[in-house]
């Protein structure tokens, strides 16, 4: 790659302005309610969610943010009222969840529920501890509908953690009412702050209204009460540092440890720098780029050992390791996928599960090859064959979305359908069906011939207006902000940091025991 070209600064600089664009948003999600709720907040003395979330981590150990971007576009605010991520807890990696509290009593929202899931979903597949940061109002009552039916499944998420021998973890620093009242009612363990806490299935006004008690927060569910009285309550904690002390002195008694292999220790930085990765995507993603020079600057050592160089070489596959980890690689490097790709793709998967080694994703497709020669070739049956391989494969997936990933490329390269560990996104990803042009050429087509056949004059103004108005709709809808927002990745990333985000990855998948699959459906030879 040359640093020095024209090419390279005209990418680098198109990087750039999206890095800032996704700056700003992510100041929109740290930014929580605003700064009146902000201030109101800590006039109570209190702590901001990610404040907690930082005092709680192991000093200077990374915090790997989930999902920042949920909600993105909707009417919620941006980060949908709760922070997830994964960070290190004496020495144990946990799933971390804390509702935002500037942003309406960190009442939950559909969007709030959705990303909680997929939090839930990796800590389940990665065998993670989690630890749950509580202050919620409970469900945003204007959208119950969209939260009552489907959230359960936050509490049976809860039951079966426990059940599987993965522990779970409250600590409740405010409100946790109604059916947010389960969420310590079922964890393993419970922290409430005195004088801070209060959990109630219902309130002073709702008990009153319901039987006509009188009441006040304290005697009906304060943490006091509920240490003494109730028993809901492990541990009492003084205040907020304290309940946060107590958190991480929980987590030091787990005895946790990890069934994975361990990494080699022995290994050494990429031979290239990570500054390079931001001019290597051309701005249009129509022009092509080789993976391996985002492999040079990922993987240890820069050694990479590709697997059938020669044979479908617009997917480039091979053996490497990521801060010790073994990874299996396949990276997209011309587009599209052929037949002999699809038939690589399948033998190299099936390989990487006969030796239990995990796979990662590097998408840059455009889809699988249409045309007659190749239909009449097979590539049905062999894009088939890929596909097959990515869904009964069992070793853990992580992909990322470098440049396009569109139509069933997609799926062949384990987009989310196909329940990758982890999914992340460069800000210069698209995904769709197809490209944007591309759609809107069919969609012109197929009226043309809808026309033609009612014998009737089709309108080229008409077209022109309906082909625009399709492109800037799917170009919007491609957007990896857009795709992030509805929880299609677990985040947007500076290319820069791929490197450090595939190794906490790796490092969390080998909680639990990697190994590959028994067997594969039936092939289409």
């Amino acid at each position: 790659m040359d640093t020095q070209s024209a090419e390279f600064g005209e990418n680098r600089q198109a990087m750039i302005v999206k890095l800032a664009a996704l700056d700003d948003e992510f100041a929109n999600a740290v930014a929580g309610g605003g700064e009146k709720k902000v201030e109101r907040h800590r006039a109570r003395g209190k702590l901001l969610v990610r404040e907690r979330i930082e005092l709680l981590l192991d000093p200077d150990s990374p915090f790997l943010e989930l999902s920042p971007l949920a909600a993105w576009g909707s009417d919620y605010t941006v980060g949908a009222s709760v922070v997830t991520g994964i960070g290190v807890v004496e020495g144990v990696e946990c799933m971390i969840c804390g509702n935002d509290p500037t942003i309406k009593g960190g009442s939950s929202n559909p969007w709030t529920a959705k990303k909680c899931f997929r939090a839930a979903d990796i800590a389940a597949q990665n065998r993670l501890p989690t630890i749950n940061l509580v202050e919620s109002g409970g469900a945003d009552l204007p959208t119950q509908k969209e939260i009552f039916i489907p959230g359960g499944r936050i509490f049976r998420d809860l039951t079966r953690a426990s059940a599987a021998g993965t522990p779970t973890i409250a600590l409740v620093f405010g409100n946790s009412t109604a059916g947010g009242a389960y969420l310590p009612g079922m964890s393993d363990h419970v922290v409430m702050v005195r004088k801070r806490a209060k959990v109630f299935l219902g309130g002073p006004p709702l008990v009153k209204m319901a039987t006509g008690e009188e009441s006040d927060d304290e005697s009906l569910g304060g943490a006091e009460m509920h240490a003494r009285t109730s028993g809901l309550a492990d541990y009492l904690a003084e205040d907020e540092h304290d309940a946060i002390r107590l958190g991480r002195r929980i987590v030091s008694r787990l005895n946790w440890r990890k069934q994975g292999p361990e990494p080699v220790t022995d290994y050494g930085e990429p031979l290239h720098s990570a500054e390079d990765l931001l001019g290597l995507v051309p701005a249009d993603l129509k022009a092509p780029f080789d993976p391996r020079e985002v492999i040079a600057r990922i993987v240890d050592d820069s050694d990479f050992d590709e697997f059938k160089p020669l044979y479908g070489t617009s997917l480039v596959t091979g053996w490497a390791r990521i801060h010790g980890y073994p990874v299996g690689i396949l990276a997209n490097a011309q587009g599209v996928l052929f037949s002999e790709e699809s038939q690589k793709a399948a033998q190299f998967i099936q390989l990487a599960n006969q030796v239990d080694t995990p796979l990662l994703f590097l998408h840059n497709t455009t889809g699988y090859m249409v045309g007659a020669s190749y239909e009449q070739g097979g590539i049905i049956k062999h894009g088939a064959m890929m596909i097959n391989a990515v869904a009964n494969s069992k070793v853990p997936h992580i992909s990322i979305l470098m440049g396009a990933s569109y139509g069933a490329g997609h799926y062949g390269m384990c987009g989310r359908a196909y329940d990758p560990r982890f999914l992340f996104a460069w800000p210069s990803a698209k995904s769709a069906v197809m490209g944007p042009a591309q759609l809107a050429g069919v969609l012109s087509i197929v009226a043309r011939q809808a026309a033609a056949s009612r014998g009737q004059d089709y309108s080229e103004e008409h077209d022109a207006a309906m082909r625009a108005m399709v492109e800037n709709q799917i170009e919007a809808e491609s957007l990896p902000m857009f795709l992030s927002g509805m929880l299609y990745d677990d985040g947007i990333i500076d290319p820069r940091d791929t490197r450090s985000v595939l190794g906490i990855c790796l490092s969390t998948i080998h909680n639990g025991p990697v190994s590959g699959a028994d067997g594969f459906g039936v092939f289409r030879m």
